[in-house]
């Protein structure tokens, strides 16, 4: 405002209005329950809450008493890992906890070597939180066994099948078969004469074990067999490491087969092929059956890998050659039950394979001698040339060799090695030479038989006088033959 003529002058200054700018904030949408029926929201909102809880409830508490009534058996057995069976249905193997039906059940029980335990059980239920508190049975069993022994060396024998096999690995693991023997039998007898077989069937098992995982069931086996199937105690275990010693001690190659199984260097003894036998003079031979047989004096093998020291081998003649293809027309004009044309019933009885004196096997192998025969069937031919020997032999017999008599025949030059594998008389054991009593390995036997010689199809220098293999009795090949031997009949 300023001053002029008494008037005041009024200047006129524009105002912005500045509008604030409201932000609008968001409104919230309520949504209010009508009454049903009259019914206010808070009472019939209660009601269906308190229905789906007693459904739950219903449904974990009572539903399956209702729908699947029964109990849960708790079966033990002494000793345990028999079978449980529920009217016919495997259920698991004791101690286990099984569910059975409500109503009459027959329950059994199995476990090889034993007698089977079967009860008539009547099985009642639980119809309130049988789901998570079953009404439990509880049933122990202690099987017995008319046979204990033989049942124990079944068991044993299963536990020579897996010298066959590779070493344990994260994912194939070799069963305790018989320390779990043990366990299952050694207990069941108090027979001394039955526990003292017993204890000549482990020691005999030694022979079979060539992995570190058979040694561990082998001690294993021992020390329960030594406080009769239960947890070692010290005093046991005592007796066990004397009867290590003691075994060690009657086993001079015992070093060497534990270097073998724990692949171990243990240089201990001289194991060069500087090895003599004293086959010595020969002479002498029969024909007969196509076959040229050659006498061999009596003698000792020594030194051997393979055998004991101071193995003695009686006299006896080995063929000059592998059984020859006319031989063995000869045998099969006299028994068309070996001949190929009954192939299938021989496969059907386990005494061949496919490969029976298969046509193809003949043009692959050498000229000089039948491939493509089983041990079965070369046992059926000695048979059969026995009965063809003159007068002047009886008391002698045709047969396979051992392998002790077929190495001393080879170091004494009868033998020629690298045609064919050969067949021997003998189970096969990796590791023969570890002493053992006789029935207790003629009870084990064994799932192979033994072959030596080496066959044309093995590189130059892979294959020794010493060196071993094996096949099932059953088994036909074209790199496999054999010779038999004339000898005087064992006893």
């Amino acid at each position: 405002m300023t001053r002029g003529r008494g008037f005041p002058i009024i200047r006129l200054m524009s105002v912005k209005k500045v509008q604030k700018n409201e932000s609008s904030a968001p409104t919230e949408d309520q949504v209010r329950l009508l009454p049903i029926f009259g019914i206010r929201p808070g009472v019939y909102l209660a009601c269906i809450y308190g229905f789906i809880i007693l459904l739950a409830l219903f449904f974990l508490l009572l539903y399956p008493g209702i729908s699947n009534p029964g109990s849960v058996l708790v079966v033990s057995s002494e000793p345990w890992g028999a079978a449980i069976l529920i009217d016919g249905v495997y259920m698991g193997a004791a101690p286990a906890e099984v569910f059975a039906a409500q109503g009459n059940r027959e329950l059994e029980l199995r476990l090889p070597g034993f007698n089977p335990v079967r009860l008539e059980i009547d099985v009642g239920g639980r119809l309130f939180g049988s789901l998570f508190f079953p009404k439990k049975v509880g049933i122990n069993e202690n099987l017995t066994s008319n046979d204990i022994l033989s049942a124990f060396i079944n068991e044993a024998s299963e536990f020579t099948s897996w010298a066959f096999t590779e070493e344990a690995s994260p994912s194939y693991q070799i069963p305790l078969t018989l320390s779990e023997a043990v366990y299952r039998f050694a207990f069941g007898s108090t027979n001394p004469e039955v526990k003292n077989s017993m204890d000549n069937i482990i020691r005999a098992s030694s022979r079979f074990v060539v992995t570190r995982a058979s040694l561990r069931d082998l001690i294993r086996a021992k020390t329960l067999f030594d406080n009769n199937g239960l947890s070692p105690s010290p005093l046991s275990l005592t007796a066990s490491a004397l009867y290590v010693v003691e075994y060690l001690n009657d086993n001079p190659m015992a070093a060497l087969w534990l270097s073998e199984v724990l692949n171990e260097d243990i240089n201990i003894l001289n194991r060069e092929n500087n090895i003599l036998s004293a086959a010595g003079a020969w002479g002498g031979t029969i024909e007969t059956g196509n076959l040229s047989f050659r006498y061999i004096n009596e003698g000792y093998l020594n030194n051997s890998r393979n055998f004991l020291a101071e193995t003695f081998i009686d006299s006896f003649y080995i063929s000059e050659t592998v059984i020859t293809r006319e031989a063995w027309e000869l045998f099969i004009e006299s028994n068309p039950y070996w001949s190929k044309d009954n192939i299938t019933n021989l496969i059907s009885e386990g005494l061949v394979s496919d490969d029976y004196l298969d046509d193809s096997i003949f043009s692959a192998a050498p000229a000089l001698g039948i491939p493509g025969i089983s041990w079965y069937s070369v046992n059926a031919f000695c048979q059969w040339l026995s009965s063809t020997l003159p007068s002047n032999l009886s008391g002698w017999e045709v047969r396979l060799p051992t392998e002790a008599e077929w190495e001393y025949a080879a170091r004494a030059g009868l033998v020629n090695t690298g045609r064919f594998w050969e067949w021997c008389i003998d189970y096969y054991t990796p590791f023969n030479y570890l002493i053992a009593n006789e029935d207790s390995i003629l009870a084990l036997g064994s799932q192979e038989r033994s072959l030596r010689g080496g066959s044309w199809i093995n590189p130059s220098g892979t294959v020794s006088i010493e060196t071993r293999a094996s096949l099932p009795p059953h088994f036909c090949s074209a790199f496999v033959s054999a010779r038999p031997i004339i000898a005087r009949i064992r006893n």
